[in-house]
């Protein structure tokens, strides 16, 4: 707020009204969000009205808690940058918890249903409309301080939510299934699901590997596979969330693998390459 540093959504709304009303900035975020949470309710349900409810009312109350404080710096850049990653870290809990701050998510959840563009692109729509109207009033800086702090929290938002420790995803077609199987175990500790592919030029039948390993794995599992004989084709690809057990143990003994590969694996299924 010292800065003009625009939030987005119904928070970046009620601080642009914020200007220009006699009413405190936590009154007017409860005032504009109470219309969503009810527009929520009849859409989300119950439970996501309870957790939006209190984590609105929780913002907004904070927000006149630290609104008399000394604002720690008057440097427009440095508002920008440390505003988006206090807002990032908070709102990424937030979510992490289930709940919502801001009405406009409930919109562009419900709308995402209806329409082709995603939650994410709704959203960024929403706050560019709210950005250029702050910058008409304030100035073209600070629509763009706004922005470079929205860029800037969403990123943040990414790491809380979903963590720090990056996954890929690797896909390995190769007529030595067994054996990278047995050296991604042993030295990476992760097990595999299986499946048989065929070429489609050649049809060969192939071994095809599917795993999860994090980032920090990557120069490891390449080494393993360009050690593999035979031929070996990799695909590696990002991984934006996981649900379900993700299977990593270096306490199994050697004899139990071969169980352990079974039962990531399953059945095996002809996939055509």
């Amino acid at each position: 707020m010292p800065t003009n540093v625009f939030d987005g959504g119904v928070v970046g709304v009620s601080m642009i009204l914020a200007h220009f009303l006699p009413l405190k900035l936590g009154i007017l975020m409860v005032i504009i969000n109470a219309p969503f949470l009810v527009y929520g309710m009849t859409k989300l349900g119950k439970l996501f009205l309870a957790k939006a409810g209190y984590s609105m009312v929780l913002f907004s109350l904070m927000t006149a808690v630290f609104e008399p404080m000394v604002s720690a710096t008057h440097d427009v850049f440095l508002g920008a940058i440390f505003g988006g990653i206090l807002l990032g870290v908070g709102v990424g809990l937030v979510l992490r918890g289930g709940g919502c701050l801001d009405g406009t998510e409930i919109v562009a959840v419900t709308l995402s249903r209806r329409v082709s563009f995603s939650v994410g692109q709704i959203i960024l729509i929403m706050n560019v409309l709210i950005y250029s109207v702050a910058g008409a009033l304030f100035g073209l800086d600070r629509g763009m301080y706004s922005l470079v702090m929205y860029f800037i929290t969403s990123r943040v938002i990414d790491i809380v939510e979903i963590g720090f420790d990056s996954t890929k995803s690797v896909m390995i077609i190769t007529d030595n299934g067994r054996k990278v199987a047995e050296e991604i175990y042993e030295k990476l500790g992760r097990t595999v699901t299986f499946m048989k592919g065929e070429g489609y030029i050649s049809s060969d039948t192939k071994d095809v590997l599917y795993c999860v390993v994090t980032r920090a794995e990557i120069h490891e599992l390449k080494q393993i596979i360009s050690e593999t004989e035979g031929s070996t084709f990799t695909t590696i690809s990002e991984v934006s969330e996981i649900v379900g057990r993700h299977i990593k143990s270096n306490s199994l003994a050697a004899g139990e693998m071969g169980t352990v590969q079974q039962t990531a694996a399953g059945p095996a299924e002809k996939v055509q390459k």
